[in-house]
């Protein structure tokens, strides 16, 4: 399968992806052992908030580490390691001026993205393929190679509004010091976790590591730095030239996972807000030609139980994190909530 067909198929499964954890997705590394606590000024709630959202982006290098306790359901035609539990790593480098450079190992090989400022290379060492993928011309970041520190900023800021805020004493992450941030959903919130734990900085203020917890005792997923190198990097990470004899394509647009729609489906709009947030929106139909019957998109009907209200019929698909509902007439909503609250936003 070529990288190009896997850019199809994963514009289908990012729907997907959304459907069961894009209202919130975020965590923590692995378990470290424990270590003493570091002495840091005291700082407020308030104040490591408004510091976490101002911070500027930083140079660094590092390693990511995540554990994956979401519960997705395995996808017919999609990579088990698309969507799978488990632990994985990945190598991460930025300049802190939005280059950027991903690197995720497989059991195949390697997955690179580089991000030159122009667009983004996506480069598969499997099958010998590099495939480009065209800027944002849109609203909204192109994601492909987005490190933790973004991800958690822009979760912290999403939920500040309609949370409790505290700073629960400080820790240590990839041998740095970091105040510990709370944020627990406020009275009359109808999300399913519980609550989201950041690492934050004590010298850049940006995340270093971002906990989600559901109901039970172990976070639901997990992402953070291992290892990290803050400071200025190479610029020829940020650059990419296909390497001989490998084939080169260009990804449409619509390809990009985070572009505009495809035709006939319309953008992704948002319902509520903070903790209670649904996204909701269409599975793409496009096929590779643009006309419409794409022919290797992933089957999803099998998928979760049957359910039906106000809005229709389909199927639900509960994780630890949230919930999805995928309508017979190819609708989506999802979110870290019930099934009744996507219900209602299907329905308006």
């Amino acid at each position: 399968m070529t990288s190009g067909s896997r850019l199809r198929r994963g514009g289908v499964a990012a729907a997907l992806a959304a459907a069961l954890a894009a209202a919130l997705t975020a965590g923590l590394v692995t378990a470290r052992a424990a270590s003493a606590a570091p002495e840091l000024p005291p700082v407020s709630p308030e104040e490591l908030v408004a510091s976490v959202l101002s911070a500027k982006p930083v140079a660094l290098a590092g390693t990511v580490a995540v554990d994956n306790r979401l519960g997705l359901p395995s996808v017919p035609g999609v990579a088990e390691d698309t969507l799978a539990d488990g632990t994985s790593t990945a190598r991460v480098w930025s300049d802190g001026a939005g280059h950027g450079r991903l690197a995720l190992p497989r059991p195949d090989g390697e997955r690179t993205y580089v991000r030159d400022g122009e667009g983004t290379w996506a480069y598969d060492s499997a099958d010998r393929t590099a495939t480009r993928i065209p800027a944002r011309t849109g609203d909204g970041p192109d994601r492909p190679d987005r490190d933790p520190q973004a991800a958690a900023t822009e979760i912290v800021g999403a939920l500040r509004g309609t949370s409790t805020v505290a700073v629960d004493g400080t820790t240590e992450v990839a041998g740095r010091p970091a105040y510990t941030l709370v944020l627990t959903p406020a009275a009359g919130e109808r999300t399913v976790l519980r609550e989201v734990r950041a690492a934050v900085d004590a010298e850049t203020r940006m995340p270093l590591e971002l906990t989600v917890l559901g109901a039970g005792a172990e976070p639901v997923l997990q992402i953070g730095f291992d290892d990290l190198t803050v400071g200025p990097q190479d610029p020829s990470l940020f650059t990419f030239t296909p390497p001989p004899g490998a084939t080169v394509e260009n990804a449409p647009a619509h390809e990009r996972g985070r572009g505009g729609p495809p035709t006939g489906a319309e953008r992704p709009r948002v319902v509520g807000e903070g903790w209670d947030t649904v996204v909701v929106g269409t599975v793409p139909q496009r096929g590779p030609d643009g006309t419409g019957g794409q022919p290797d998109r992933p089957d999803l009907s099998a998928l979760g139980t049957p359910v039906s209200g106000a809005w229709g019929s389909g199927r639900e698909i509960t994780t630890t994190a949230g919930s999805a509902i995928l309508t017979d007439d190819g609708r989506f909503a999802a979110g870290a909530v019930g099934t009744d609250v996507l219900g209602a936003a299907l329905a308006r």
